[in-house]
């Protein structure tokens, strides 16, 4: 099965946050939502609750101003693998 993972790294935190979605379409506009937010002006306290679709229990609630970054990949159970977070150069 295919999942797209959001992940959250976070300020002054080593490790990111992530969650997982069935839906393209669900996950992009969580990001969406997300740098919308990020790119706001205004100091403010704002929270963002996500939910992953994989493990159904998992909630994460977040205040907006400590994310610094935010990206989707997906990840393919069936072949246990995934594509590499963040940019890569394909050399060859």
């Amino acid at each position: 099965m295919l999942m797209y993972t959001l992940e959250l790294s976070l300020r002054y935190s080593p490790f990111p946050l992530s969650i997982q979605k069935k839906e393209f379409d669900d996950v992009k506009r969580i990001y969406d939502e997300i740098k919308s937010s990020m790119n706001d002006t205004l100091e403010s306290s704002n929270l963002i609750e996500l939910r992953c679709d994989k493990v159904q229990d998992k909630l994460i609630a977040v205040k907006i101003k400590e994310i610094i970054s935010v990206q989707i990949y997906e990840k393919s159970s069936v072949a246990g693998g995934a594509k590499k977070p963040g940019f890569s150069l394909n050399i060859d």
